[in-house]
């Protein structure tokens, strides 16, 4: 099986080759949650007031299996077509589904079209390597009002969450949720949820909800400082990244632009690899080991077989047996993975030659020789 195609059009890669923003959107709103031809208007709306603004839009969905960041006008059409909600002249035959980040892999797998929600056009953006970066968007999911017992919270928020610094500009929540656990889960998570001149959390299609944010700009210059100054903090990974960069004696990579997030990394993995690969290779395995240890970075050597059967913690907890085997001697097995006071457990036989058990294995389920002879052909 080939692996997934993440297509970015023509339009996105000139943007972001010039150094032109690009603004990531979700196209649910169009597929799912607007009828026609308001779903249409809308989204050549979207993309219009990007354009304004200086930005290049990313229109964001799955078609036939293939992920697409930056749709053609016609695609769109073909999307707005599908809305569950109304019924368009010329829709096209392929069904159009809602994904999530979850639905993904089976959808592309399937070879089927879908609208990404927030979850999966964060998701999508940051893998493309359009992060960090916007998104825009109506209303969030969040905390349903009865959560308590259906456990029904929306992937965006998670999502959000391992954003790794993406702006996301949004209407708030969408109205039929519980808006004060929704913002209560937010900060939980650590999502900063700040208002464009205002004080108050919209209420997605009403401007107030009643729920003051603790956080206000009323400017573009004061939205840019704030993103910049969350940004520039990092997230436990990205420091990480930069302990392991110091310690391998090149600091410069933490502040390239191809590896300044996790997402950007992902992208760029085929050229960070081998530099990192290269950069190890000037030293012993126990000395990154130790050295990396020490400074806090999670390391530990790749093992193979006879250093997994001489690792002292194994050997103490019985994972390894010696058997007698009948044709080559002594061999070394896996032990048992539990070890219980009460009725331990012992392995006391070497794996089966070829054919060995068959009879005593088939015995049961003949009731003559002539089906045993069958079963044992």
């Amino acid at each position: 099986m080939h692996a997934p195609s993440i297509v970015r059009s023509s339009q996105v890669d000139e943007a972001t080759a010039r150094g032109t923003p690009v603004v990531a959107l979700e196209t649910t709103v169009i597929a799912q949650g607007l009828p026609w031809p308001e779903n249409l208007e809308t989204a050549k709306a979207m993309e219009a007031v990007v354009r304004e603004a200086g930005a290049e839009p990313s229109t964001i969905a799955v078609l036939d299996g293939e992920i697409r960041l930056g749709l053609a006008p016609d695609e769109i059409l073909e999307i707005a077509a599908a809305a569950a909600t109304g019924t368009a002249p010329g829709a096209g035959p392929r069904p159009w589904v809602k994904a999530n980040r979850r639905d993904l892999s089976a959808i592309v797998a399937a070879g089927g079209c879908a609208a990404t929600t927030v979850s999966a056009t964060l998701w999508i953006a940051r893998r493309a390597g359009l992060a960090p970066g916007v998104m825009a968007t109506g209303g969030l999911g969040g905390v349903h009002r009865d959560a308590g017992t259906t456990f029904d919270v929306s992937t965006d928020l998670d999502e959000l969450a391992r954003a790794d610094g993406m702006l996301v500009v949004c209407s708030g929540m969408k109205s039929i949720l519980d808006l004060p656990a929704t913002l209560e889960s937010l900060e939980t998570r650590g999502v900063p949820v700040v208002g464009y001149r205002t004080g108050e959390l919209p209420g997605f299609v009403a401007r107030t909800s009643g729920l003051a944010l603790e956080h206000r700009v009323d400017s573009p210059e004061e939205v840019a400082r704030l993103v910049l100054a969350h940004r520039a903090l990092g997230l436990p990974g990205a420091k990480l990244f930069a302990i392991l960069c110091h310690e391998v004696g090149h600091p410069e990579w933490a502040s390239d632009t191809r590896f300044v997030t996790n997402a950007a990394r992902v992208a760029h993995r085929e050229t960070l690899l081998p530099m990192i690969e290269e950069a190890l290779r000037t030293a012993t395995v126990a000395h990154w080991n130790e050295r990396l240890q020490t400074a806090g970075v999670a390391a530990a050597p790749v093992n193979d077989m006879a250093q997994a059967f001489a690792d002292p913690q194994v050997v103490h907890t019985g994972q390894v047996v010696t058997i007698r085997h009948p044709t080559v001697g002594d061999v070394k097995m896996v032990g048992p993975a539990l070890s219980l006071s009460g009725t331990p457990t012992e392995i006391r036989f070497p794996p089966p030659l070829l054919g060995q058990h068959t009879d005593e294995v088939l015995a049961p389920a003949a009731t003559d020789a002539e089906p045993a002879r069958w079963l044992n052909s």
